[in-house]
Order: C-alpha cells, then structure tokens, then sequence
C-alpha cells in the first residue's frame, strides 16, 4: 500500500515578496496559472494505492490547503491533515506521518514524501520511479529519489553514489565543489522525496533521532480530531511538540543510515527555489526578457519581471529581476536573486508586517484586502463566502462602520440581528459584541 504525505510549510523566503510566512511558496501562483501545493496534490491522488493522502502542515495553513485542494479537481477517498501548533522542521514532519500511517494502515504500508513546494512535469516518470522505490521501502530500504543535474547550482544539496552503491548526502556546496560533484557523474541533486515502510522509518528514527520520534508520538496521543470539510483534522498538541528538536530529516536520519538507497527520477524536477528558477517557467521574447503582467520596456535586456495591478515600464537596464506586489517591490540583480532571502530575514527581524502577510489576507471564512490605513483610521474589503461568517468579538479600543456592497449580511451588533442589504450599513460602537455572516448563495462584500 502506497500512501503518499505532502508535506506542506516553510517560509518561501527567496521567492519574497509574493511569498510571505503566512502566504509561503506551495500557494503562489505560477505563470501559467495554477500553484504548486495543487500540482502536488494532483500528483499525490494518482500515486494513492488505496485514496488516502496525508498532509502535514501548520494549523494556520489548513484553511489555504483545503481550498487549494477543492480547486484542483480531483479528489482522494481519504484526506488528513496532521496540523502543527508550530514548524519543528521535516525529521518531526515525517515522524508524524509515519507514527500516523503505521497506526491506520499497518507497519508495512509504504510511505512517498512529496514536498508540497515543488515542480514534476514528467508525471508518467515519477509514477515509475515510485514504484521502483516502492519495492526496494518494502524490502526494508529508505529511499532518496535522485535528480540528474544539468548545471552546478549552489541551492541545493547533492546525493553521491560510490562505487560500492553506498549513497552518501552533501549539503549546499560553492560553486567549484558543485562543479567536482557534478564531473564525478555520480553526483544526484536531493529532490527532498522520499520512499519508505512506515515501520523502517520509526526503527531508523528511535535508533538516530529518539527525541524527535518521542515528541511526535506525544503530540500525536494528546491531539484532538475532528471531521470538517476537506477531510480528518488531527490538532496536534502544542507543549510537546514545541519541545520536539528542529532538525531536517537530511540530518537527523539520512545522513547517518546505513538502510539509504537511490532511485534516479528524471522528471522535469525543479523546486522553484528561486525567481531565476520560477523566470525559467516563462518564455522570453526577443530581447531575453520574460514578462509576466502588463509590461512598458524600451531597451531592456535579460530580465524577469513579475507585475501586479499596476503596469510596469523598464528603460535601458538588463540582467533584472522585478517583482512587484501591492504593498511591496523587489529589485535585485539576477545573479543575485538566492540572496532575496536575507532581505527576508532582515524584515522579519524587524518585525515588518511584509514579511508576514499580503494586503489580501486568505481566511477560512473568505478574504480581507487593506485598502488604506493610517494613525487613526483602517479601511478594508471583506469578501465572504456563502455560508460562512466571522467569529463572535468585541474591541474595546476601536469602533467599526459595516456597508454593503453586494450581497447578504446577517449582522450581530451588540444585543440586536439584522440582515443588511447593498447600499445598508450598521455602526459598532467600541466594545459591542459583534459577528459578520453570510447567509446566502452568492458571496458577501
């Protein structure tokens, strides 16, 4: 039995600034259309012996996982979605899984870890790599799936092969030593998928990392599930989990098991890890550049540009990339573009709300867009969709003005309920409780 785990998180910090902490890399948008945690579901359903897909991701992102997964069609017999109370890296991501497919489908079942945040175009080629790793998890092997490299690249680890088949892990490396890994020819880039039985996984993880598989398998016991649209949820426990070391599954247990195997998968493989990787996804016109949105250039040469709302024009300048937001704008050289990460790190120790959200916050009721805000004053856009409504609150320190645009609102506004039509407000004075919902079939704004 084959039970693929989507693993689902991280910051998506190179691809700032339309990937935020709140918003990370699996959920953009790519050129064409479509995001890559969508493209991964897809991939999960056809590799699910028996239709049940696990998920591990973060409880704040269960909302974005579920709507991606509605949105790509296709549905798996079982979905579940183990949720952390915070990231503690992929050794503890993957320990959940298998502690939680061990439990429902049995010591033998075999595991395919697929990052949520990556790009396969050979679909047919992956299929068959797995089930050659299927066979080789089922004889007691974990297995690494191999990328041929086609170029030295710095952003990613590589995995070796030595004469006598051992396989052997080396992290991101510098130019020149990318370049001796890659003239060996027996050097893979590390995909980050992985194949294994459920039981291997948990034997190797005692035996290597025992903290992490004792925290995952307390925050597993103490979890609280429910059944709500879009699948099982399993709310792993906070205070145990938080304790759980943060370790990549690299580290924690591949670099030290003796059970490793290869499998090479030439799959049209990328992780987007980069806006030179995601300016690959774009055809360039005659000049070089690659242009997504509505685009002015005189002159430019070589660069990638990612507009927004707004038109951008480019004049004389070349070897670019811009990538333009609402509420923020990235301008960097593009043999610069692996180091958008330390603007990243720098607005997030900073405490910048840029690095956190868009304007356009996804919620599970809807979406909220800030219009304008200043010292004293905010104005939002409340999409909200037909049956849902906000939680019951109260603010002691601001008051609210509601107004219909389109829609139905069923409004609580302190001890009174009333339904708004379009052109029909209400005031919330500070301190009344207060609650939107929309109770029709159309949505609410």
């Amino acid at each position: 039995m084959i039970v693929p785990v989507i693993l689902s998180g991280g910051a998506g910090s190179r691809l700032w600034p339309v990937s935020r902490r709140n918003f990370p890399k699996p959920f953009i948008t790519l050129p064409q259309g479509d995001t890559l945690i969508r493209r991964t579901y897809r991939r999960a359903v056809t590799l699910a012996d028996n239709g049940c897909i696990v998920t591990v991701t973060h409880r704040d992102l269960a909302h974005l996982s579920v709507g991606e997964y509605e949105a790509a069609d296709c549905a798996a017999t079982h979905n579940t979605l183990l949720l952390e109370a915070e990231g503690r890296e992929t050794a503890a991501a993957v320990a959940l899984a298998a502690l939680h497919v061990a439990k429902v489908h049995g010591d033998d079942a075999v595991l395919v870890v697929l990052p949520a945040d990556q790009l396969v175009t050979d679909e047919e080629a992956l299929r068959q790599a797995v089930q050659e790793a299927a066979r080789l998890a089922a004889a007691g092997r974990i297995v690494t799936f191999g990328i041929r490299p086609t170029r030295p690249e710095t952003g990613f680890g590589y995995v070796m092969v030595a004469d006598d088949g051992k396989v052997s892990f080396s992290e991101k490396p510098d130019i020149a030593s990318a370049r001796t890994l890659i003239e060996t020819g027996r050097a893979y880039w590390n995909s980050g998928m992985f194949c294994f039985a459920a039981a291997t996984m948990i034997r190797e993880l005692e035996r290597w990392c025992p903290e992490v598989l004792a925290g995952a398998r307390e925050a597993l016991a103490s979890a609280r599930s429910t059944t709500a649209p879009g699948g099982l949820r399993i709310d792993l426990a906070k205070a145990p989990f938080a304790a759980t070391p943060a370790i990549a599954i690299d580290y924690a247990v591949m670099e030290k098991t003796d059970r490793l195997a290869l499998v090479p998968c030439d799959c049209g493989w990328s992780d987007v890890g980069s806006w030179t990787a995601m300016s690959d996804l774009v055809e360039p016109d005659g000049w070089g550049n690659r242009l997504v949105g509505t685009i002015a250039q005189e002159g430019a040469r070589n660069c990638f540009v990612q507009g927004s709302d707004r038109v951008v024009g480019l004049v004389g300048v070349e070897d670019l990339v811009v990538v333009d937001t609402p509420d923020a704008l990235l301008v960097a050289h593009r043999d610069r573009a692996q180091d958008v990460r330390s603007v990243f790190a720098r607005l997030k120790g900073e405490g910048h709300a840029a690095a956190e959200l868009h304007r356009r916050v996804v919620r599970p009721w809807g979406t909220y867009t800030v219009l304008e805000e200043g010292p004293h004053y905010k104005i939002k856009r409340i999409d909200v969709k037909p049956g849902a409504a906000l939680s019951l609150q109260a603010h002691r320190h601001r008051s609210e003005h509601w107004v219909v645009v389109s829609g139905v609102a069923r409004v609580i506004n302190g001890d009174r309920e009333i339904c708004l039509t379009p052109r029909q407000s209400t005031y919330i004075y500070s301190g009344n409780r207060h609650r939107l919902a929309n109770p029709g079939p159309v949505p609410l704004v």
